[in-house]
């Protein structure tokens, strides 16, 4: 006890550096996860195919162009009749990036070992500018 009081100081910036070190992957930020601009760049040399994992209802509401909506409880049973090649990479997006994580894991288990999450989702798609489609 007296080595935590009379090293305070050190004790809370260690546990403050540790935090922020932690933060950008609890965030969906981790590894796997894309920027807008880096998808954007993915989709036009690469040819990447963009699964949206959101809910119908959410889907309709605006989207990734050209994305495939495939929710994220039935991706393990339809991505593999969707995207049969399993070397194209995969683009998965959510409305903020907290499931795609979910569905890029899902997507790696299956065999597509070139699957990337949108880090923020559709959110950080349209805080870029980029276009949204609705349907």
């Amino acid at each position: 006890m007296k080595f935590i009081l009379d090293n305070w100081m050190i004790l809370s910036v260690a546990l403050a550096s540790g935090g922020m070190l932690l933060w950008p992957t609890l965030m969906g930020g981790g590894a796997g996860a894309l920027s807008a601009a880096a998808a954007v760049q993915l989709i036009n040399r690469e040819k990447a195919v963009v699964i949206d994992i959101c809910e119908a209802s959410e889907f309709a509401t605006g989207h990734v162009g050209g994305a495939k909506n495939i929710p994220l409880s039935q991706l393990e049973e339809k991505l593999p009749s969707l995207v049969k090649n399993k070397g194209v990479p995969l683009i998965l997006v959510c409305q903020s990036g907290a499931r795609s994580g979910r569905a890029t894991a899902i997507a790696k288990k299956l065999g597509y070992e070139k699957a990337q999450s949108l880090s923020g989702g559709l959110a950080a798609w349209r805080t870029a500018n980029l276009p949204v489609e609705k349907s």
